[in-house]
């Protein structure tokens, strides 16, 4: 594969999924005995794998996080998985992407299982070659561990490879991978979670994602707005002067003819 290949998160980059999540893990959780007022309070466990946020956020054991995820999955098959709404303009990015021959796959910590049934029920499984997720076994959650089943499925030739998602684990995980990766703020990770992951790249809206994603050549481009950047950060740095000179200002997509691409930040 000699283009671009790209690997999406799900949950907070193509479908926002936070009505059926919260209300699985709130399920969950009442199972346990603990009553969550705010289902909004819950919108951490969007993203990362379900075990580690049991055992991070409520202190459960192995043996608690497991039938925590049990019951989460009751509410989740039944319903929770369709309490779903694919984010406006997504259909339209993998269009124009699939049409210029980049290669798609999703790379998500949710079951296989489930990723492709929300994929297939918002009719975005077409524009993919391949829907990668952890097993029901848990065997295989962790973002880097998915990321890495991808690559070796399909041989992937991770320097043409870009992870693009909305947390820290899509970040960490791309490049534990050894791929270049984009950060998105239109999820429910922050610009500071992102940037402080190593995001090469993070952009606040599905529009800025596609305006980045379409340029041909993406990853040289990608990597050159990097190197100036630093360069510029660098030489602001030595002279004692405010970072945010002109030139580094057009290099971060504020210059004069670069209007398109101020929801863009890059990290050096």
């Amino acid at each position: 594969m000699d283009k671009d290949i790209l690997l999406f998160d799900l949950d907070g980059t193509l479908t926002d999924p936070k009505v059926g999540i919260t209300r699985s893990v709130a399920f969950a959780l009442d199972k346990a005995g603990i009553h969550v007022e705010n289902p909004d309070d819950l919108c951490a466990f969007i993203g990362p794998p379900l075990k580690d946020m049991f055992m991070e956020l409520y202190s459960f054991d192995e043996a608690q996080a497991l039938q925590a995820i049990a019951d989460y999955r009751v509410y989740f098959r039944k319903q929770g998985m369709l309490e779903n709404v694919a984010y406006p303009g997504i259909r339209e990015l993998l269009e124009a992407l699939q049409k210029q021959g980049k290669t798609l796959l999703v790379a998500t910590s949710k079951p296989e299982e489930f990723a492709c049934t929300i994929l297939k029920h918002f009719k975005l499984d077409s524009y993919m070659l391949d829907i990668c997720g952890a097993t029901m076994d848990g065997t295989r959650s962790d973002k880097a561990d998915v990321i890495a089943y991808a690559v070796q499925k399909h041989r992937l030739p991770v320097e043409r490879c870009v992870m693009i998602g909305d947390r820290r684990h899509d970040i960490i995980g791309g490049k534990k991978n050894g791929m270049r990766t984009i950060g998105v703020l239109y999820g429910y990770g922050s610009r500071e979670e992102l940037k402080e992951a190593g995001a090469d790249c993070i952009v606040e809206d599905v529009q800025s994602l596609l305006d980045v994603l379409k340029k041909r050549r993406f990853i040289t481009w990608l990597d050159k707005k990097k190197k100036s950047t630093a360069e510029l950060l660098e030489q602001a740095r030595k002279a004692k002067q405010k970072p945010r000179t002109k030139a580094l200002e057009k290099t971060l997509g504020k210059g004069k003819n670069s209007a398109k691409f101020n929801k863009v930040n890059f990290n050096g």
